[in-house]
């Protein structure tokens, strides 16, 4: 018999946090977070998230073992300002039993019911900048640390249990060496000339600091047409500079500024960590750091992690500055592979950004919707 717990307790949040590392402990293609991270991530007292969203946690129990975990998430941005009556879903793991899936999305679609939304979707995040979707192709690829890895029968399990394809997100790779400078170098210099258009770089983190809030405006500006997009608050900026930009090599990190000093682009790239959370196994001491660490100096794998553009400056070739400047980031560090992550299937702009690269496409996620 499948009995379903809602976690109330900070040890019961460890347990839904550690679940996975139980369910993927064979398996050499999934990346564990940092534990304690991720418990910070789900503490209302510290990420701002839930001061316009409410979660519940909820484990799976079959004698007296955990067999699932779901966390429910109604984002009150969404519902009452943008008047999409969704209740979100994610951090949805299970063995490979119908009752078990069954019992946890129950639980979701009563608290969405209870809450008048119309329908429920994941897997997702609180947020844009959250993990998204259930992988359906590249089980052998390695994961990363900002997506979900899963068992294969999980879309199975989605779609005997009357749920349909809500939204595609593929995931693509290329060599670094793809990234001619011949289709680029001779733009970049027009293109910033037309516009007066000017690069910054950065060598330290403490110089992107002040400039990050106005990166966070254009990161809203850029995604505001998109139809899952929530935008990131005041209060959640705080937070994502404070837990993620000290993450990030500033030399990775690319501007775009017009004659006004306004930014028009930016983009921000990270170095692979997914071997070294591997090694790490969850923790940062006593070695997890160091793994890290070695690998923010020394991986030979990108992920390409956000990019924005002013629309107004879409479609006018200012990705040729950006490609321009990583070209010789990636040059003097020895970049080998350069992967994407998660695009939205309908976002046209971001292929067309693309489409000099010879990217190939080697996993595909969605999300998954059910009427309620």
């Amino acid at each position: 018999m499948i009995t379903i717990k809602e976690v109330s307790s900070k040890s019961d949040l460890k347990k839904f946090v550690t679940f996975p590392f139980v369910l993927y402990k064979d398996s050499k293609y999934w990346v564990p977070p940092i534990i304690n991270d991720e418990l910070e991530s789900f503490d209302k007292t510290k990420n701002p998230v839930f001061k316009d969203a409410d979660a519940w946690f909820f484990l799976a129990y079959e004698n007296d073992k955990i067999v699932g975990r779901v966390a429910a998430i109604i984002n009150r941005l969404e519902v009452q300002e943008q008047n999409v009556k969704k209740m979100r879903f994610g951090w949805f793991d299970f063995v490979d039993n119908t009752s078990v899936s069954e019992a946890l999305l129950q639980k979701v679609s009563e608290i969405g019911t209870a809450n008048s939304l119309e329908y429920m979707e994941g897997p997702v995040g609180f947020s844009n900048l959250d993990k998204v979707g259930v992988l359906v192709e590249g089980f052998d690829h390695i994961g990363t640390m900002i997506t979900w890895y899963n068992h294969p029968y999980y879309k199975e399990h989605y779609e005997r249990l009357g749920f349909v394809k809500e939204k595609e997100y593929m995931e693509n790779k290329f060599p670094a060496r793809n990234a001619d400078p011949k289709l680029f170098t001779k733009l970049n210099d027009l293109i910033k000339r037309r516009y007066g258009l000017s690069e910054l770089n950065f060598t330290k983190t403490k110089e992107v600091l002040p400039l990050a809030d106005e990166m966070f405006d254009l990161f809203n500006k850029t995604y505001a047409s998109l139809s899952s997009f929530v935008p990131i608050t005041e209060i959640q900026k705080a937070y994502f500079k404070k837990k993620y930009i000290s993450f990030i090599n500033p030399e990775y990190i690319k501007f775009i500024k017009d004659k006004e000093d306004k930014l028009v682009a930016f983009a921000i790239v990270m170095p692979s960590f997914s071997e070294a959370l591997q090694k790490a196994k969850g923790k940062l001491f006593p070695f997890g750091l160091f793994h890290l660490l070695n690998a923010k100096k020394n991986s030979k794998d990108v992920i390409f992690y956000l990019i924005g553009i002013d629309p107004e400056y879409q479609n006018k070739g200012v990705t040729a500055i950006i490609f321009n400047e990583y070209y010789k980031t990636f040059t003097e560090k020895g970049i080998e592979m350069c992967y994407r992550t998660p695009e939205l299937e309908e976002n046209l702009a971001i292929k067309q950004m693309w489409k000099h690269f010879d990217s190939v496409i080697y996993k595909r996620r969605r999300t998954y919707r059910k009427d309620l």
